[in-house]
């Protein structure tokens, strides 16, 4: 069988008045959308009109909840107690699957965004608030996320688990993200980036900050919506992708796949 990915992009970060991203452009590349609910970004127009596109293109909606600082959107550290963590969390995705029912469809996925995605990577208290409130709500809800504690946590309690990879994010060698306050975090040039997903597909390798190979599991490939060229960066990383003969499926499809293939 040959390789088999979702890409999936951060949609819906739009606030009032205020447009971020091309999302129209992106829903015609992506097979799954991360959609922020409403702390970090977006709000309840954004989410109920974004949820509509999903669904008539076909595209995976998933929530994508984020700690509640639309200033930073999200990618600023803040100091919450576990169960402060879990309910926000709860109530994000509750929020976002109202919009979901509301066009008959339903989430698929949940995958926490910015600071709160980095640290339920490395941080057990985070990572078992966000498992608390996926299993109570949908246990049978996707956990999308870079390997660390969160896939761990929700592995242990039996709760399916996509491992995500980020096509235009360097990687430490320990597998973690290089912070975005420091050089060269994110990666610009399509060629560079279409390149370095192909082989962490492909290959399950990706080239470090430091020139190593790491190795990288990749279920969904993360394609951001927000910085500048992310349409043509995204429309490139598909192209290559079916170039080098990878089959670009909804990520309930590609676990199934391999799911299937590992029996």
């Amino acid at each position: 069988m040959g390789a088999v990915v979702d890409l999936i992009a951060d949609l819906g970060e739009s606030f009032g008045a205020y447009r971020m991203g091309d999302d129209e452009a992106l829903l015609d590349v992506v097979s799954s959308a991360n959609i922020a609910c409403g702390f970090h970004a977006g709000d309840p127009r954004v989410m109920d009109s974004t949820v509509r596109a999903c669904v008539r293109r076909g595209v995976g909606v998933g929530a994508h909840p984020g700690f509640p600082d639309l200033v930073g959107f999200g990618r600023r550290a803040l100091e919450m107690t576990p169960d402060e963590v879990r309910t926000d969390v709860l109530y994000q995705i509750g929020a976002l699957s109202a919009f979901a029912a509301a066009h008959g469809t339903r989430l698929r996925h949940v995958t926490p965004h910015g600071r709160l995605g980095n640290l339920v990577v490395t941080d057990d208290e985070y990572a078992e608030a966000v498992t608390d409130a996926v299993q109570s709500y949908d246990p049978s809800l996707i956990t999308v996320v870079q390997e660390g504690r969160l896939a761990a946590h929700a592995r242990s309690r039996g709760l399916p688990v996509a491992v995500l990879g980020l096509a235009d994010r360097a990687y430490q060698d320990d597998g973690t993200l290089v912070r975005r306050s420091e050089p060269d975090a994110v990666i610009h040039d399509p060629r560079e980036v279409s390149e370095r997903v192909v082989r962490m597909v492909t290959e399950g390798v990706i080239r470090s900050v430091n020139g190593r190979d790491i190795p990288v599991r990749c279920d969904s490939v993360l394609l951001h919506g927000d910085t500048p060229g992310a349409v043509e960066l995204a429309r490139t990383v598909r192209r290559e992708l079916v170039a080098a003969a990878v089959r670009i499926r909804p990520l309930t499809e590609v676990l199934a796949a391999k799911n299937g293939a590992a029996r």
